[in-house]
């Protein structure tokens, strides 16, 4: 298989160890990436993001843009990998991690199997995600929704109009 490219979605928000706060353990994450032939060519900036669901500690969140000849499954395969390496355990939805790494796109569009869907069924609303993946890949596609990833996060981006109810419409 030609190489082809991924963007990657790092998140922590549990101390590690050995690399310390949850933006430490990003950085620790990408190294171990690159570490295992992943050929890392952007970086974004780490975030820091409130959680979603049960989890009260906020998210140092992050992503890669990396070349790899690794298809879809393998690469999650040595992602998981890269998390239980890190400590992660299989817990609570949501919770507290030290590490967590997804597929959020892939150059060669969508992927779908049991186990794996590409691109992220939640990137497009998920401004912690679809954030850093604009930063790195800007002018990319969304093959479902047909607009870039820079489009998707100025819609996240945008104040809401508000009705005369109040309510967000």
């Amino acid at each position: 298989m030609a190489t082809a490219s991924y963007v990657i979605g790092i998140g922590s928000n549990r101390r590690h160890g050995r690399h310390g706060a949850p933006a430490g353990v990003v950085a620790a994450a990408i190294a171990a990436m690159a570490g295992l032939g992943l050929d890392i060519a952007a970086v974004s900036r780490t975030r820091q993001t409130p959680a979603l669901g049960p989890s009260s500690r906020d998210f140092a969140n992050a992503a890669v843009l990396a070349g790899s000849a690794l298809s879809p499954p393998a690469l999650l395969a040595l992602l998981k990998r890269i998390e239980r390496d890190f400590g992660r355990r299989r817990g609570q939805r949501w919770g507290a991690r030290v590490l967590d790494l997804d597929i959020l796109a892939w150059s060669e569009g969508g992927w779908s199997d049991r186990t794996l869907t590409i691109p992220h069924a939640a990137l497009a609303q998920r401004a912690f995600a679809i954030g850093p993946a604009a930063e790195i890949a800007p002018a990319w596609r969304h093959p479902r929704l047909h607009a870039t990833f820079r489009q998707l996060d100025m819609r996240l981006a945008a104040p809401r109009a508000v009705d005369r109810s109040g309510r967000g419409s």
